[in-house]
C-alpha cells in the first residue's frame, strides 16, 4: 500500500507555515495504516522517512518493522551537537527559501542538488521537474516540519519497533551524518549503506533498496510469528 503525503497526489493540504507539525502528516499515515487491517512494515523515503519516524513514535498505529531511507533529521543533529553539519542544512534551506520568495520559480533545483549532486536536477525529464518546480510550496512546509521536529531521547530509547536505516554511499555528508544520529538514539536500529547510491536511490538503485528491505520485512515476519504475534500471509 502506498500513499501520498500532504499536498501531493490527491492528498489534501492542511499545513500552513504558522503550522507545520508534522503529526499533520502522521494522521494520514495513520489512517492509512488503519485501513490495512493489521500490522505493517513501513517504509519512508526522504521526508516520508522522518514521518514514518513520527508515526512509530507517535504510537497509534500497528508497525511490524520500520524502514528509514536518508530522512531529513536536521533536529537529530543538533541533539548531538553536531552543529557543523546541521548548518550545511541550514544554509541549504535559508538560500532556497530566499530564492523562491525572491521570484525564483526554479530554486527547488538547488535543493534537489544538494541531495543528488551539482547537474541531478537538470538531468531529471522535464514532467519531473515540473512535478518539483510545481510542488516547492509543499516542500517548504516539509522542511519548516523537519525542523520542529525534535523528540526526547525518552521517546526514542522506548520506541520497540525493529528499525532499519539506508543510506548511499555517495550521499552528502550531513545527510548520512543525520541518519547516523538517528540510529544512534533508537535501540537495536540497524543501518546498511548502498554502494555507489545518492539520495535519490529508489530511484537509481531499486533493486538494492527492495532487496534490503525484501530481507528485513521476512526476518521480522519471522521473528513475530515464533512470538505468535504476527501470521506470515502468502507470497
Amino acid at each position: 500500500m502506498t500513499t501520498s503525503l500532504l499536498g501531493y497526489g490527491e492528498t489534501d493540504e492542511r499545513r500552513t507555515m504558522a503550522d507545520a507539525s508534522i503529526d499533520h502528516e502522521c494522521h494520514v499515515v495513520e489512517q492509512v495504516i488503519k485501513r490495512a487491517g493489521g500490522r505493517v512494515h513501513l517504509v519512508g523515503h526522504s521526508f516520508g522517512g522522518l514521518v514514518a519516524l513520527a508515526v512509530a513514535l507517535r504510537g497509534h498505529a500497528a508497525l511490524a518493522s520500520l524502514t528509514i531511507l536518508e530522512a531529513p533529521a536536521v533536529g537529530f543533529l543538533r541533539g548531538e551537537g553536531d552543529e557543523n553539519h546541521y548548518r550545511d542544512f541550514i544554509n541549504l534551506t535559508d538560500s532556497y527559501f530566499r530564492s523562491y520568495r525572491n521570484g525564483n520559480r526554479e530554486a527547488i533545483a538547488a535543493m534537489i542538488d544538494f541531495y543528488g549532486g551539482p547537474g541531478t536536477f537538470d538531468s531529471w525529464p522535464h514532467r519531473v521537474q515540473s512535478h518539483a518546480i510545481e510542488t516547492t510550496e509543499v516542500n517548504m512546509l516539509d522542511w519548516t516540519g523537519a525542523y520542529a521536529f525534535t523528540p526526547s531521547n525518552a521517546a526514542l530509547l522506548a520506541l520497540a519497533v525493529h528499525t532499519e536505516i539506508i543510506v548511499g554511499a555517495m550521499s552528502r555528508r550531513a545527510v548520512q551524518r543525520a541518519n547516523e544520529a538517528v540510529m544512534h538514539r533508537i535501540p537495536g536500529a540497524v543501518m546498511w549503506e548502498i554502494e555507489g547510491a545518492a539520495h535519490f536511490m529508489i530511484a537509481t538503485h531499486p533493486k538494492q533498496v527492495a532487496k534490503i528491505i525484501s530481507a528485513r520485512v521476512d526476518d521480522a515476519d519471522r521473528r513475530a510469528a515464533t512470538n505468535g504475534k504476527l501470521k506470515i500471509s502468502q507470497r
